[in-house]
């Protein structure tokens, strides 16, 4: 959770830069009265005041009454920031994926595909997971998976960008909760007597998620799996790599 709130942390030092998009009223006729360049001048100042629904309500406006305006294009970046600081997190996520999708050559688009992670990671999340540390490996990791792509493709295309590092640890955490999530699925089977279930499982955490402080339960679940299973020449196998890399392990049957 320390690298989730150190996350929060940088993005908020970024909103000097930032912008955001939504509205309760009609899009079409709000701020007529205007040029398109003072809704954007209003609403990035709005945003900068932190008033995100007022900031929301004008780039919306500039959208749908100058979409090919070039103030909109910058609208529809700063918009993501806007969903994000209003919690709310799908449509900052689609902002995200959309902006990423209209202009993959602009110049900060690698913010977007760090903000679609951000906002996929809290998109079904209750306040008080987001505040207090939950062991969120528990819950359907359908969103994680999802956010840990995301960080993943943007250290892929964009390595030297600002927000590279912070998505790194992103995604060890998001790694460590899936492996996790995986074992406790395995533990689950292996409690039910369905052992080539637990083995298999606890295997997949082994194989793809080295690091993982799940890793040594994984190992520990495969030997009294395969044991159960009298599987000796597997069970002696996982056993010799259990005592490689923790030495100090003990399996109780």
């Amino acid at each position: 959770m320390k690298k989730i709130l150190f996350a929060i942390s940088l993005i908020t030092m970024l909103a000097g830069i930032l912008t955001g998009c939504a509205s309760s009223t009609d899009s079409s006729q709000a701020y007529k009265g205007e040029t398109p360049q003072q809704i954007f001048q209003y609403g990035k100042a709005a945003l900068k005041d932190r008033n995100f629904s007022e900031a929301i309500k004008r780039f919306e406006a500039l959208e749908v009454q100058y979409p090919y305006g070039p103030e909109t294009e910058k609208a529809q970046f700063y918009i993501i920031y806007a969903y994000y600081m209003k919690d709310e997190y799908a449509l900052a996520s689609s902002a995200a994926d959309r902006f990423i999708h209209l202009h993959p050559a602009y110049e900060h688009v690698d913010y977007a595909y760090f903000m679609r992670g951000l906002s996929d990671f809290y998109k079904n999340m209750g306040l008080l997971e987001r505040v207090f540390a939950v062991d969120l490996s528990t819950r359907d990791l359908t969103q994680i998976r999802k956010s840990y792509y995301d960080f993943a493709e943007l250290t892929e295309r964009f390595p030297g960008s600002k927000y590279t590092p912070p998505a790194h640890q992103y995604m060890v955490y998001l790694r460590n909760l899936i492996a996790g999530h995986i074992l406790d699925t395995a533990q689950f089977y292996y409690d039910r007597n369905a052992f080539v279930a637990s083995a298999n499982r606890a295997n997949d955490v082994v194989a793809h998620y080295q690091g993982a402080p799940a890793v040594k339960g994984a190992l520990e679940l495969m030997v009294k799996s395969y044991n159960r299973l009298g599987l000796k020449k597997e069970e002696q196998d996982a056993l010799q790599v259990l005592k490689y890399n923790y030495p100090n392990a003990t399996i109780t049957y």
